[in-house]
């Protein structure tokens, strides 16, 4: 039976996955590293001994399934989960494609709602352990360019909450991670300013300590960005459509 504390965490093939996967097995866990390229998983397990590579594609329901038996039955327990496959297309989001749209939908949505679908039973059953979440501060709110993307981001939110009342119930906590800009391959894509735009390495750090070190629902970083966010999501809708927009003309 292994003895290290067991995480696994899907999009580890790069951006905060990645970094947050090094971080947890430089701290000595057990990381099962899931994601769909299987070249950039078998580098990153080379960088840490304790680092185990489970390529999957989180769109296939039935591999979901198979690829948590698979970590079960290598490592014989699971404590924290971290579902964080996400795509975005920002040229595509500058016009309506509804292929696009419906990419996006089921890889962020969808394919977090398989994964959670393979593990939900076991953690029931187990009545310990953790869920965590990665949305992000887009989810707060429409913003321009964006519509997709904010959608499947705005859906994880607010099942991510509903599945909280839940899982209380059988001694599991369920948290949701909400990062504001963080310099990753996807954010390399956008073509505007992005405020206080964070390394990978400090959205690990920052999710580790939020969940090992807190207790609190929401992991949201940086403070003063996503408090900002925050702020603008109370405003009537008159105001938000102004100011944002304003923004988005410059």
């Amino acid at each position: 039976m292994n003895d290290k504390k067991v995480i696994w965490i899907t999009g580890a093939s790069s951006g905060i996955g990645r970094s947050l996967a090094l971080k947890f097995a430089n701290e000595g866990w057990t990381v099962a590293a899931s994601a769909r390229r299987e070249n950039l998983l078998q580098e990153l397990q080379s960088k840490n001994a304790n680092i185990h590579s489970f390529p999957l594609d989180v769109t296939n329901t039935e591999q979901c399934k198979t690829v948590f038996d698979d970590i079960i039955k290598r490592f014989e327990n699971i404590e924290i989960c971290v579902f964080g496959t996400g795509i975005h297309d920002p040229k595509s989001e500058k016009s309506f494609n509804l292929d696009k749209i419906r990419k996006i939908m089921e890889v962020n949505y969808f394919g977090t709602m398989n994964s959670i679908n393979s593990i939900y039973e076991y953690f029931n059953n187990k009545k310990s352990g953790q869920i965590s979440i990665i949305s992000s501060v887009a989810g707060y709110r429409g913003l321009p360019a964006a519509g997709a993307y904010c959608a499947s981001k705005s859906a994880l939110t607010t099942f991510t909450e509903s599945l909280q009342f839940e899982m209380k119930r059988v001694n599991v906590r369920v948290s949701l991670i909400s990062p504001g800009f963080i310099k990753t391959p996807m954010t390399d894509q956008n073509d505007f300013p992005m405020p206080m735009i964070k390394s990978p390495e400090f959205a690990a750090e920052q999710i580790y300590i939020g969940l090992i070190k807190k207790k609190g629902f929401e992991i949201h970083f940086p403070k003063t960005f996503t408090y900002f966010l925050k702020f603008l999501r109370l405003l009537p809708h008159a105001i938000y459509f102004k100011l944002v927009g304003m923004g988005y003309k410059k």
